[in-house]
């Protein structure tokens, strides 16, 4: 078994594992400055938004066009008085996109470029994009948004518990603030591929939340007919049994990603996909940090408020004060899985684990063989 597959049976197992819900107070704080960083970002820069939602024209040359993607900028910007994006096609051709110009200005600049390219007017297309048809899509991408953190509440409700849908709207809340917040930061195009890969993004958090919920679900029933674990520790082995399992379906998810990214849109200059994949790797990451360090931390803080999770803390807290007053050690959350024991069951003593059985086993007994 490879190394990472024995950490994550270890794991599982709950023979190692990092208290993620007690230093909760340190991911707060930093998903709260990440947060505030994006939410800065935004308001002060601004999304960019293409022409899709803005309007405006595109301009597209005949191939092998010899004039460089630098030297196309120029030229559109000089013929319109606006920016300009210059993407170099595959064919040798180029897409020049001019921002918030009407008909007759595209006319213009489409006879202005010809002559600085050094090719007939004829062959360069010119097509208007108007913005109502990028405002449809901004209305349709914020209905969906809606309607689908609805259902998501209402389903985790239904499944799991009130408390439980709360924190997985927090953590969806989170993941696209920092997204759009990224987004604004770097200056990257918004454009509907941008709209495509931020909806694409929630079902990935969720699905890592989900996840952590369902082991939470399954590991506290019954958790009140016990005295030796609080629910902050079974929400802890929670995240610890399921931890390898998220970084490996992260990695898994980011890498092809990471290949749109910076292959592709730095590389080989495809702007078209830096739009889709700058939300789609910022967004994995995000949701495998929301579904780890906020979401199960903050339905341990929610359920440890109830007077029955109150009354078990103080009981358990009492159980271990007087085992440890003893001279006994008694296994905790993160050692040792909970599986529904009763009340008064004894308590486990931590040992060696890989004891041999023959030095304890049979010990001031006849050992039964034969002379």
């Amino acid at each position: 078994m490879s190394k990472l597959g024995n950490l994550g049976a270890r794991l599982h197992r709950g023979e190692v594992g990092y208290d993620f819900v007690k230093n909760r107070k340190i991911w707060y704080g930093l998903s709260i400055l990440i947060t505030i960083t994006a939410i800065v970002g935004l308001a002060v820069r601004g999304l960019n938004m293409g022409i899709e939602f803005e309007g405006g024209a595109v301009f597209n040359t005949p191939k092998n066009t010899s004039a460089s993607v630098s030297q196309a900028e120029e030229y559109a910007e000089q013929a319109s008085g606006h920016d300009a994006i210059v993407q170099k096609l595959g064919d040798g051709s180029l897409r020049i996109q001019v921002a918030g110009i009407d008909t007759d200005a595209a006319n213009t600049i489409k006879n202005t470029l010809a002559g600085d390219l050094k090719v007939d007017s004829e062959q360069i297309n010119a097509e208007l994009v108007g913005p109502s048809w990028g405002e449809q899509i901004a209305n349709k991408a914020w209905q969906g948004l809606g309607i689908f953190l609805v259902l998501v509440v209402i389903y985790l409700a239904i499944a799991f518990e009130w408390r439980m849908a709360l924190a997985a709207f927090v953590a969806l809340i989170h993941d696209i603030t920092i997204t759009v917040g990224i987004y604004a930061l770097v200056g990257f195009e918004v454009t509907p591929g941008t709209v495509i890969g931020l909806l694409t993004i929630l079902g990935y958090s969720l699905y890592d939340t989900v996840v952590v919920f369902d082991s939470l679900k399954e590991q506290t029933k019954d958790i009140t007919k016990q005295t030796r674990w609080t629910y902050s520790d079974i929400a802890n082995r929670s995240i610890n049994s399921t931890l390898v399992r998220s970084v490996n379906t992260t990695v898994v998810a980011l890498l092809p990603v990471a290949g749109l990214l910076f292959i592709g849109g730095g590389v080989l200059g495809a702007g078209m996909l830096n739009d889709i994949s700058l939300s789609l790797f910022v967004g994995l990451a995000a949701g495998a940090y929301s579904s780890i360090f906020i979401a199960t931390p903050l339905v341990a803080d929610l359920k440890e408020r109830e007077p029955q999770m109150k009354a078990l803390r103080k009981r358990v807290l009492a159980k271990r004060a007087q085992s440890a007053a003893k001279g006994d050690t008694e296994v905790h959350g993160d050692d040792e899985s909970y599986d529904g024991e009763p009340e008064d069951a004894a308590p486990a003593v931590v040992g060696p684990r890989n004891q041999p059985a023959s030095r304890t086993r049979g010990r001031g007994r006849p050992s039964g063989k034969r002379r």
